[in-house]
């Protein structure tokens, strides 16, 4: 356990941001859920609208570092591409 009063410090802004980072995850995993429901219902219509309001989400989160530029480059492309499939 810290026993410098700046290392305590430390540990309770560490806690903060560590739930405050785990509320911004449950957001992107949440928004990403939406879009593959919308997918997996074949509502192409539904897909579409979820997945234009997870992009800027995904983005802020990769930006803020909550998750990798290329993991959310990667959810983005992967579900894009269902998106085009469903619609073809």
């Amino acid at each position: 356990m810290a026993n410098s009063p700046s290392a305590k410090k430390r540990a309770r802004q560490a806690e903060v941001r560590r739930t405050h980072n785990a509320s911004l995850r449950s957001m992107v995993r949440t928004s990403l859920k939406k879009v593959v429901r919308a997918i997996e219902a074949k509502d192409a219509e539904l897909a579409k609208t979820e997945y234009t309001a997870a992009v800027p989400v995904i983005d802020r989160m990769a930006d803020k570092g909550i998750i990798h530029k290329n993991k959310a480059a990667r959810h983005k492309s992967r579900l894009n591409a269902q998106i085009k499939a469903l619609t073809a």
